[in-house]
């Protein structure tokens, strides 16, 4: 995977961030924070984003599916401080939607991750993002230079 591109390792970049601890149980026999453990790290940011958006339908049986992470590590993370997991949308299509994240300790960009996720299920919009939906990710884009795609 290629560097990212600079915008993404600015925490001011991402319209949402959260702070997640790191556990003893997360590390490797190195001392560092491990990968798995980063994953799942962006995983409590994404749901954390997700609930800005007071807007899951679950009554009416509609999921919101992870469809393809992909991760790319770039610095060693270590105990006992935070990290930061900053998050913002990318794009939105008609079914599915993208979130770009990093995590970030003590001011540096040590990971960033892309999310795709998907709509499952619903009555008439079904599978679809509804317009209710796409109003209230408008305010989560992330700052990223126009025509941007890495």
């Amino acid at each position: 995977m290629a560097r990212p591109s600079p915008w993404m390792l600015n925490q001011d970049t991402y319209p949402y961030s959260v702070a997640v601890p790191p556990r003893y149980a997360d590390l490797d026999p190195m001392g560092h924070i491990n990968n798995v453990a980063i994953a799942s790290m962006f995983e409590t940011g994404r749901v954390n984003f997700h609930q800005q958006l007071q807007t899951h339908p679950r009554e009416q049986g509609v999921r919101w599916l992870v469809a393809a992470v992909a991760i790319n590590y770039l610095e060693e993370m270590h105990m006992p401080d935070d990290i930061t997991i900053a998050s913002g949308l990318r794009r939105i299509g008609n079914r599915s939607w993208t979130i770009s994240s990093a995590a970030f300790q003590n001011g540096e960009c040590c990971a960033t991750c892309e999310t795709v996720m998907v709509v499952q299920g619903g009555g008439e919009d079904r599978g679809m993002v509804t317009d209710e939906l796409r109003t209230r990710m408008r305010p989560f884009f992330v700052a990223a230079p126009e025509g941007d795609e890495s």
